[in-house]
């Protein structure tokens, strides 16, 4: 960085600037129109996107289901926050904080919001009893990962990740403090997984699910095309970790729905019964998808 910046008295907002995102960002909450979100047949709406939080909600409904809650049957619609739908005034009835994913419970009487995506993987988990333990430390130690996850991971989006891949120019200094961030968290989970076969002990739980869209998917690769970049190989144990979590067949199926990018036949942008992975992927439908 060779120019300096002073920060004015009083900080105005610049909607020229702001690089890549700068459309969807803006120092004010609330909707900014009227849109009524879709309600499907099934107990559980998500409305989301395949980031890796998204993904969080898509990989633990489709555990479920593989396990045979036949009521964590779900239709996810997919918030395009390109194009501003989480501003939307449905969305946000939803969510205050205009951020995906969001979940309607609609299996009792009266619906129920979850937003952020930690409480979705709380509510679902303590409503089917899965994939966390009930009480004791062991509950604790998985409550310890998911909240190390949600503190941890904006240093690895919106710090490492932004600076990195998607500010408007290359700058050094925010560059190697985010990257010296990243690498210690890669190395806390190396520390760990050295001694246990899933995040939180013997058993694959919440925080695997909550970690694993984030660092799992950026050491083999998925994330910011950072994993040379930051010698991802070298964390042996997350690697490993990443691999055997990547092949779960709900994992595979959570990472496609939603999704925008990548291949074709990976993406299903919208998901409504479990048969719509074999018929209704981008490569099959494309432009057709509203028909």
């Amino acid at each position: 960085m060779t120019d300096t910046y002073t920060p004015p008295e009083v900080w105005t907002w610049d909607t020229e600037s702001g690089g890549r995102f700068a459309n969807i960002n803006r120092p004010i909450a609330g909707p900014t129109h009227d849109k009524e979100l879709e309600v499907g047949k099934h107990p559980m709406q998500l409305h989301s996107l395949a980031t890796p939080n998204g993904v969080k909600a898509t990989v633990m409904l489709e555990e479920l289901l593989e396990k045979g809650h036949a009521g964590a049957e779900y239709d996810a619609y997919l918030i395009n926050i390109g194009e501003g739908d989480q501003f939307s005034s449905g969305f946000v009835e939803i969510n205050p904080n205009s951020k995906i994913p969001a979940l309607m419970d609609r299996s009792g009487d009266t619906p129920v919001r979850v937003f952020e995506s930690a409480s979705i993987l709380f509510h679902l988990a303590e409503k089917f009893g899965e994939f966390l333990p009930a009480s004791g430390p062991a509950r604790t130690e998985v409550m310890n990962w998911v909240m190390w996850q949600m503190g941890s991971a904006p240093y690895l989006g919106g710090g490492f990740g932004h600076f990195y891949a998607y500010a408007p120019e290359k700058w050094e200094y925010p560059i190697n403090r985010f990257t010296m961030e990243a690498k210690r968290q890669l190395d806390v989970l190396e520390r760990q997984l050295a001694d246990h076969p899933y995040i939180a002990g013997d058993d694959y739980t919440i925080a695997d699910i909550a970690i694993w869209p984030w660092y799992g998917q950026l050491v083999l690769g998925r994330l910011y095309d950072a994993a040379t970049f930051l010698d991802a190989e070298s964390y042996t144990n997350v690697l490993a970790w990443a691999k055997k979590i990547d092949e779960r067949p709900a994992v595979k199926r959570g990472r496609m729905v939603n999704r925008t990018f990548g291949a074709p036949e990976f993406q299903l942008r919208e998901r409504h019964d479990a048969s719509d992975f074999e018929t209704r992927t981008w490569d099959k439908i494309g432009d057709d998808s509203e028909s």
